[in-house]
């Protein structure tokens, strides 16, 4: 074979190999995206229905309240909902509610207060058909914030409760 027909041979090869795009970098493709082959989700990526990750992304896995409350707000509601969705679906865990306050007032108060926002946001699940078994509650009053300062824009985001997914041993 010659050389120019040895050249042509592989400038096709080359030009086939371009036409198929396994590059780490692709929208949703290779190693570092959320796709599998041929479009397939990863297990356990935040584009896996099932996955703890879709759960804390896009279902959400907080709910927020306004200052000295522990009723759900319509949002908080909203969120819940998409929560027990999610849970009746996915048996295979089971949910803490952890319940947190602001850094105004007492430890003492917002240990309760924390406590009444994790157990407003486990009877909202429950009566949404989640067996109560499978929901736990903790509260952390003021004593975990996510965000440090005197200002209205921390206070807000520290008024929460979180639901975190364990692995459901009960069944």
């Amino acid at each position: 074979m010659k050389v120019s027909s040895k050249l042509a041979a592989l400038g096709l090869v080359l030009a086939v190999a371009a036409c198929t795009n396994n590059s780490p970098f692709a929208a949703g493709g290779g190693a570092g995206g959320a796709d599998g082959a041929n479009g397939s989700v990863v297990p356990g990526s935040p584009s896996d229905p099932r996955s703890p990750a879709y759960f804390q992304q896009a279902v959400g896995d907080r709910v927020l309240f306004t200052v000295n409350e522990s009723t759900l707000t319509d949002a908080a509601k909203a969120t819940l909902q998409g929560q027990a969705d999610w849970l009746l679906q996915n048996t295979d865990y089971a949910a803490r509610i952890e319940g947190h306050a602001d850094e105004q007032g007492t430890r003492e108060y917002n240990l309760a207060l924390g406590a009444r926002r994790a157990n407003a946001a486990r009877e909202f699940l429950i009566s949404r058909g989640v067996a109560g078994n499978r929901i736990t509650t903790v509260t952390y009053g003021k004593e975990r914030p996510i965000e440090i300062c005197s200002q209205e824009a921390c206070y807000a985001k520290n008024r929460r409760a979180v639901t975190v997914l364990v692995a459901n041993v009960t069944g």
